[in-house]
């Protein structure tokens, strides 16, 4: 796999949830071919926000520090990802909207960070300490994602807006209001 990662890259998921994402796809395009219409296939990478799930990491991460919990950290935490604040997403999608083609793009952020890096972040945004309680790694989680949004960007003139830094703080002050409002 090459990084950043082009749209023309073959997929090769391992786990059940891309693997899903991959059949939506091709399932987009053999809706396209038998009716002739206009797909185009987002490539969303690595969403995170304010009313995230409550699965995910960011959000795990961001209610155990306004908690005062401990956070299961599965692998050693140096696997990255180019994580794409949830505003830039739906911007992509509006423009992708409007542009009037078909194709497939990667939506992605613009700085590729480690789930360390990002625990950091979070923890002196929130000026707490965060405990961490280290797990093996999830089988089939891959080590590294990160878009190649060459595409995109000269397409529909898209870049993302939000850093992952402003992106945690808007994260941290969501889930932080919740737990002091229960």
């Amino acid at each position: 796999m090459s990084y950043p990662t082009p749209e023309i890259a073959e997929p090769r998921p391992l786990s059940p949830y891309r693997i899903t994402k991959l059949a939506c796809e091709h399932l987009a395009r053999a809706y396209a071919r038998s009716f002739g219409l206009d797909v185009v296939v987002l490539r969303y990478f690595n969403a995170f926000g304010p009313r995230q799930r409550p699965d995910m990491a960011f959000t795990r991460i961001a209610f155990a520090l306004a908690e005062g919990h401990p956070f299961d950290l599965f692998g050693d935490g140096l696997q990255s990802r180019s994580f794409t604040f949830v505003g830039d997403l739906v911007d992509a999608t509006m423009l992708s909207m409007q542009g009037g083609g078909a194709g497939t793009y990667n939506v992605g952020g613009g700085t590729e960070a480690t789930m360390r890096e990002a625990i950091a972040i979070l923890a002196r945004i929130s000026g707490r300490p965060l405990e961490l309680r280290e797990h093996p790694a999830v089988p089939g989680d891959q080590r590294r994602t990160q878009a190649d949004t060459t595409r995109i960007r000269e397409e529909l003139d898209w870049r993302p807006r939000v850093s992952l830094e402003e992106g945690l703080a808007a994260q941290w002050a969501w889930a932080a209001g919740r737990v002091a409002n229960r």
